[in-house]
């Protein structure tokens, strides 16, 4: 026997749905907007606290312009090519203190890490004769084993990164000492490998502006492939025209930072060097799962634990990288004096370092940050020390300059997650 449900089922007075609503992404309709969609978003990422690099990139152009107004020669190309090669061996440093810092930890030991290597650097290279590129790789290598120690102690033990990293301040500059012996000091080769690395310019135009070329077509590609992936996925992306008024927005600061490049002695080596490093290690921050585990960590640790992430594993990682870059920035140090002596690695290096990743927007919280915050944020350091070398102001009163931004930088990331906790997006 068969049942009509139709003359059994009740009557509700209500009518079915002639068809089921489809959820639209939001980020569909600010595309289909245009710029008065675009311009929504942003003052909605604006109140919600996703202030991203905005404040950095407003408060660089800030600087720039009041010391531009003090001094003219400031957006000199002699001058700004200086502050380019001066900020890279911090820089260096500064971009392995980004990944240590999305972990939500702290490596206090990258000054005398630095040191340590620029003294195994020129004690195998000038006391030994050992050549330079062999001297080089033993050096970063020092780096490295002085960061996977941490690491271990850190990760497999259980004694926290601060304390950890602290002793490795004073032990590593302790055994840097040691290395120098009583000379205190050693000259490098000043037409060598390593003095190349800050003295080195490509003269010809053609370098400055193809390395212009390269970055603006990369960024293009990058994003018009991307585009095209997300497309075929059936999932939101930027349409063509705003691919193309971004990388206009990227070329014009490109070319004309290649422009001052030629008018002083050319494209520095350093740069190329610092800029090639921030690009390859922003794509394994974003690109791949090494760099989900990274974020993952930072996000949560028990979180990344049950997802199946050794989290031993790349907490060595991690410490290891930061000690690999805090050698290579002691090797442009280095470069930059043409020696290697006592004070390698120390003064404001560290809080320097430090400083440039916070300022540049990694946050001190862990699970949010960029190798470009190391540029970001350097750029920003040495445009107050270079602005105020120029007008003859105190070291002193860079100091607190210095301090009083990174503390905006740390006040503006705390207000911006509570902003975030509020909106429901953090």
């Amino acid at each position: 026997m068969t049942t009509d449900l139709s003359k059994t089922a009740p009557d509700d007075g209500q009518q079915p749905a002639a068809a089921a609503v489809t959820p639209v992404d939001p980020r569909l309709l600010v595309r289909e907007e245009g710029f008065a969609g675009y311009w929504s978003e942003f003052a909605r990422k604006l109140r919600s606290g996703e202030l991203g690099s905005l404040p950095v990139v407003v408060g660089l152009i800030v600087i720039c312009l009041v010391f531009q107004l003090q001094d003219s020669a400031f957006l000199g190309a002699e001058n700004l090519s200086n502050l380019f090669v001066t900020a890279a061996g911090t820089g260096l440093i500064a971009v392995g203190i980004v990944f240590v810092l999305i972990l939500g930890e702290i490596d206090l030991s990258v000054g005398s890490v630095s040191g340590l290597a620029a003294a195994v650097f020129a004690v195998l290279n000038v006391n030994h004769g050992m050549p330079e590129w062999l001297a080089l790789l033993l050096a970063l290598l020092s780096g490295t084993v002085a960061g996977v120690l941490h690491g271990f102690f850190f990760a497999r033990i259980g004694v926290p990164a601060f304390v950890v990293t602290l002793a490795g301040l004073l032990g590593w500059n302790g055994l840097m000492l040691q290395v120098l012996g009583s000379n205190g000091t050693i000259n490098l080769d000043d037409s060598g490998l390593v003095a190349a690395l800050t003295n080195h310019y490509f003269e010809d135009i053609a370098w400055a502006n193809g390395l212009a070329t390269a970055v603006v077509a990369g960024y293009f590609l990058v994003s018009w492939r991307d585009g095209r992936r997300r497309a075929a996925a059936g999932v939101p992306a930027r349409p063509l025209t705003e691919t193309l008024l971004r990388t206009a927005a990227l070329a014009v600061p490109a070319y004309a930072v290649a422009w001052l490049f030629n008018q002083y002695k050319g494209l520095p080596l350093a740069v190329v060097i610092f800029l090639g490093i921030v690009v390859a290690l922003d794509l394994v921050l974003r690109r791949t799962g090494y760099g989900r585990r990274v974020f993952a960590l930072g996000g949560s640790v028990e979180a990344a634990r049950r997802a199946g992430i050794n989290v031993a594993a790349v907490r060595i990682s991690v410490f290891a990288l930061s000690g690999t870059m805090a050698a290579l920035g002691g090797m442009f140090l280095a470069s930059q004096i043409n020696a290697a002596n006592q004070s390698s690695g120390a003064g404001s290096l560290l809080m320097n370092a430090i400083a440039a990743a916070v300022i540049g927007g990694t946050s001190l919280f862990g699970g949010r940050g960029k190798t470009w915050s190391a540029l970001l944020g350097v750029l920003v350091i040495q445009s107050i020390a270079s602005g105020m070398a120029l007008l003859g102001i105190a070291s002193a009163v860079q100091y607190m300059i210095t301090g009083a931004v990174l503390l905006a930088a740390v006040v503006i990331d705390s207000v911006s997650r509570r902003t975030q906790r509020t909106a429901g997006r953090a």
